[in-house]
């Protein structure tokens, strides 16, 4: 669907991952930024690094709800192959501040 997602600053982290920019992702993140995945609560610079970074990871947005900062989307990297995932975001001041994903 074109112009999703429609949030700005998740359209920021969507693109930083699809270009695998990293300093464009972090510059996305609040300092103190937090996320689990699968309700687990992990370490953000660790997780990053090896589900997106580290493991060439893709997102194509098939779905935004709406409030503008929940998505479904196909989400793909060479660990694990493609994956239909939901993400939720909590944005303040222009910044992400968490994120949770999981399997959708």
């Amino acid at each position: 669907m074109a112009g999703l997602p429609t949030d700005p600053v998740i359209a920021a982290f969507v693109a930083a991952i699809n270009a695998g920019d990293r300093a464009a992702f972090d510059a996305t993140l609040a300092r103190d930024a937090t996320m689990s995945d699968d309700g687990t609560t992990r370490n953000l610079d660790e997780w990053v690094n090896k589900e997106i970074f580290s493991a060439d990871g893709r997102m194509t947005v098939v779905s935004e709800e709406d409030d503008r900062r929940s998505m479904i989307a196909e989400f793909t990297n060479s660990t694990w192959g493609e994956m239909r995932t939901r993400w939720h975001f909590t944005v303040s001041d222009g910044k992400i501040t968490r994120f949770d994903t999981g399997q959708a």
